[in-house]
């Protein structure tokens, strides 16, 4: 269980701060300070006692109330949220039992018997006293039938300790016991609503079913908050509005999907699409990829919309994922003693480092490469967390530009895939600003080619270039795929044992994530620049060929 105060503050102070102050010895507020590592820390927690009851009150805003109620023996925390309230009644008995200490310790001139007590892995020593009229504890999840809890030391080094004793009048306002409990959930219940009152989630999509075949009838015209089918059904879109970035914030994007029909390892991406310049992707999926710019390679091969020019900008990659051999849809066809297949895949990411491109109104996609009519179902969430403004990391990566994008999301529409790099690097030129500094590149990165010879199964060695110069190189490889069994129900078996979802790939595993790398470069100026990568990609073998799917985005810090 989280102990939810970080630290103490230990003042020698002399008796007199406690000293009795009214003739009613059975209610007072006790002040609690912190300190970390020797270091004070701001800030103070109350507990109003009175009696039977108590309330532990921290300082600023809080959706959550923790009372204590001796004559029940139980503990009470009510939260507030959304206009509904959710209530918990734990008993005593149900905390975790300290260990008594020999000796007697003296804070602050009381005398307190000293106990142990460990909660989930955390060494937790608590100072208490039981001849005081008043009990109480300064965190709930410790010790809450132990008298009066003075002093609380987590890990030898987060301590809470009261720095003042007040004997008076507890008033009503200040206990603050409710008049109803609201709806009262068990304890895991409960749980869940506290974790999700910490943060504000968006869903972008529900359930939807991406799919092969399908008649496409969209809403007319460009409308927010529907959901549009593209490229036979293989590319959801949606307009939506999100939230203006706050200091220190951080941002994840959460998919959950499930086979509703395909049993195979599919490709999929989530994406932005940028509508600042004259020519957008958005206009592909409306209107067919002859409307995008062409890139020529020198194999002869003319691919759509794969990189940055003056009047257009490829699609952001928010998230690259695969899905897996089958899971929901051929759970039940795939039947193994203690083989326990998951229900669906959730693929979560932190995608703070794109914020600044995820802000006001934009349009968010998700696209699983598939022919089947059945597809795959997918949600999609954004989830914001709180930050601490004073370490606000990406607050001054204000600028970012996506300048490639292999992936061929309209796959199923005629969009040719990534083998430009049989015969050449992918080339692309790009401007930076003025007053732009401290680039990286974010490149992301998986070899396909679904035979013994292609680059799926082969390692094979990525390397990048700015204006000329090899600024990053590796072999992007994944051995960890046989983790992922329990994702992978039709995934196929072979004579020795091992699955199909097992085997090693460039860079992904069915059912799993494939995170980028941040490649810095801090000699890249304001100006016109040429950034290529370069991959030996791996020759046909009758109808099979290999292609990388390659997304890259410029990131920097404005002046």
């Amino acid at each position: 269980m989280k102990i939810l105060l970080t630290g103490c503050v230990l003042f020698f102070m002399s008796t007199s701060l406690f000293a009795q102050k009214s003739t009613d010895v059975s209610q007072a507020v006790v002040t609690y300070k912190f300190r970390s590592n020797g270091k004070e820390l701001g800030g103070e927690l109350k507990l109003f006692t009175k009696g039977a009851q108590a309330r532990i009150a921290r300082q600023g805003a809080q959706t959550e109330q923790q009372f204590l109620q001796f004559k029940e023996a139980a503990t009470y925390q009510v939260l507030s949220n959304n206009g509904l309230s959710y209530s918990l009644k734990k008993p005593f008995s149900d905390y975790v039992k300290a260990e008594l200490l020999p000796g007697i310790d003296t804070i602050a001139g009381i005398p307190c018997k000293k106990a142990k007590l460990f909660i989930r892995s955390n060494t937790i020593e608590i100072w208490y006293n039981t001849d005081l009229k008043i009990k109480g504890t300064p965190t709930i999840s410790i010790a809450p039938a132990m008298g009066l809890v003075l002093k609380v030391i987590r890990n030898g080094n987060s301590e809470t300790v009261a720095t003042n004793i007040e004997y008076r009048t507890v008033t009503p306002e200040e206990l603050k016991w409710p008049s109803k409990w609201g709806n009262l959930l068990d304890e895991p219940a409960y749980q869940r609503q506290i974790i999700e009152s910490r943060y504000t989630t968006l869903q972008i999509f529900n359930d939807e079913q991406i799919n092969f075949g399908r008649k496409i009838e969209n809403p007319a015209g460009e409308q927010a908050n529907l959901t549009y089918h593209f490229s036979g059904g293989t590319v959801i879109l949606k307009k939506v509005k999100l939230p203006e970035t706050s200091a220190g914030q951080h941002l994840f994007a959460e998919l959950v999907q499930h086979s509703n029909g395909d049993a195979y390892d599919r490709t999929g991406s989530v994406f932005m699409i940028p509508v600042d310049k004259k020519i957008s992707f958005l206009q592909a999926l409306q209107n067919g990829v002859q409307v995008l710019p062409v890139y020529n390679a020198k194999n002869g091969k003319k691919y759509q919309g794969v990189t940055a020019t003056d009047q257009y900008l490829p699609p952001l990659e928010l998230m690259r994922f695969f899905t897996s051999f089958g899971v929901g849809k051929f759970n039940e066809q795939a039947k193994i003693k203690g083989y326990n297949w998951a229900d669906s895949v959730v693929y979560k990411q932190d995608i703070t480092a794109l914020l600044p491109s995820l802000q006001g109104e934009v349009w968010i996609g998700v696209f699983i490469g598939n022919y089947d009519k059945g597809g795959h179902k997918a949600s999609l969430y954004f989830k914001y967390y709180p930050g601490d403004e004073d370490d606000d990391k990406n607050g001054k990566k204000n600028w970012m530009m996506p300048v490639f994008n292999t992936t061929n999301l309209m796959e199923m529409s005629g969009q040719e895939y990534g083998t430009m790099f049989d015969k050449d690097s992918l080339t692309v030129s790009v401007e930076v600003p003025a007053g732009v500094k401290n680039l990286r590149l974010r490149y992301l990165t998986t070899g396909h080619g679904g035979w013994g010879n292609g680059d799926e199964f082969v390692p094979k060695q990525n390397e990048i270039f700015v204006d000329g110069k090899r600024v990053y190189h590796f072999i992007p490889w994944r051995e960890d795929c046989a983790t992922y069994r329990m994702l992978n129900p039709a995934s196929g078996n072979f004579g020795n044992g091992l699955s199909s979802s097992d085997l090693s790939r460039s860079n992904w595993c069915p059912g799993t994530l494939t995170l980028p790398v941040e490649i810095p470069l801090p000699e890249l100026k304001p100006g016109k620049h040429t950034l290529k990568v370069a991959i030996p990609l791996g020759k046909p073998e009758g109808t099979s060929f290999s292609a990388w799917n390659v997304s890259g985005v410029l990131i920097g810090e404005r002046e």
